[in-house]
């Protein structure tokens, strides 16, 4: 077929979009090298690559995270993931590629997982289940991924965070933040996917006390994500450890951290508390402030909010299924008791 040259030069140059994707297949197309690399020569070879691949991957940029097309990214994690789990085989410890299989784990199975499992419980329960434990299952291996880490260099700790968190937890540094944040989040994630699994449940104040460590060490990691995971546990009942009033001081610093920059905690908050204290007028509040953010704002969160925002206009969309009351004369009385 002949090319049309008139048509050639009038099509308008490749915006910003099609840049961030091409970004990504080149990084794609060097992760198979890398992995191709790692599988051939000798062993000394195969360490110094898989290392250094390692190392680029925890500290180079994060295209996904910047990326404006959810889509993409779910088709191309996937590849990335496992190519890190062949990386690992070759240096299984490699602490810059613990960090980043269980990161990369995590994030899969919250922004897509467990949302499709969210979705399919209004028509196809049986879906709905087989998600759910998918999701469980690679949040328990991220979490695992996690534990290898923080036991390369705090030698027992994984064990002991089951026995005695809190004394476990004494040991960890400002160093180990990200660590600490990662595999709370999976864990937490792992138990809240499998409330079914007692042996999971029962690992609640492990997840509690790398929480509240990391928020002791660095609190403002991640632009306030911490304060946005302890949104989470203290919107337990009070019987369990919760408390509305904490949920709301994390809220706040949550936002006052991020900046405004966020849409994650007026969702985490909206479902969470609004929904437990059956809040409606507050909860429509949240997920409209979400839906206002600017995911072009802050790059590095543009992904994450991207999907935040999806779920948040998909929560609107179902507000029966989450509240009594179709009505809201209690709004005000109880929007009041919970701030």
């Amino acid at each position: 077929m002949e090319t049309n040259h008139d048509e050639v030069m009038r099509a308008p140059p490749p915006g910003p979009d099609f840049a961030m994707k091409l970004r990504l297949a080149r990084l794609l197309a060097g992760l198979a090298l890398i992995a191709l690399a790692a599988a051939s020569g000798s062993c000394s070879l195969k360490r110094f690559v898989a290392n250094s691949a390692g190392n680029a991957l925890a500290s180079g940029p994060d295209v996904f995270s910047s990326d404006n097309d959810p889509e993409l990214v779910r088709d191309a994690v996937p590849f990335g993931l496992k190519t890190m789990e062949s990386l690992l085989a070759v240096v299984p410890n490699n602490r810059n590629l613990l960090l980043a299989a269980c990161r990369g784990f995590t994030q899969y199975g919250v922004g897509f997982i467990q949302a499709d499992a969210e979705v399919a419980e209004a028509t196809d329960h049986d879906r709905a289940v087989e998600l759910t434990e998918r999701a469980r299952r690679m949040f328990v291996r991220a979490r695992d991924y996690g534990l290898r880490n923080l036991d390369l260099t705090h030698k027992g700790v994984a064990a002991q965070l089951s026995l005695d968190p809190q004394s476990a937890v004494k040991r960890l540094t400002v160093k180990d933040v990200p660590v600490l944040f990662w595999t709370a989040a999976a864990w937490g994630s792992a138990i809240a996917a499998g409330k079914d699994h007692p042996e999971l449940v029962a690992d609640l104040p492990a997840v509690r006390a790398l929480i509240e460590r990391a928020v002791v060490l660095n609190e403002g990691y991640e632009g306030g994500s911490l304060h946005e995971a302890m949104i989470l546990l203290e919107a337990m009942p009070r019987e369990m450890g919760g408390s509305p009033e904490a949920a709301r001081r994390h809220f706040d610093r949550a936002i006052a951290l991020s900046k405004g920059t966020h849409a994650g905690p007026y969702l985490t908050y909206a479902q969470s508390v609004s929904v437990m204290t059956q809040n409606k007028t507050e909860w429509r509040e949240l997920l409209e402030k979400a839906l206002a953010i600017d995911p072009d704002r802050d790059s590095t969160q543009r992904l994450v909010n991207i999907v935040t925002q999806r779920r948040a206009r998909w929560l609107l969309a179902r507000e029966s299924d989450y509240f009594l009351d179709a009505g809201s004369p209690t709004d005000s009385t109880q929007t009041e008791e919970s701030h």
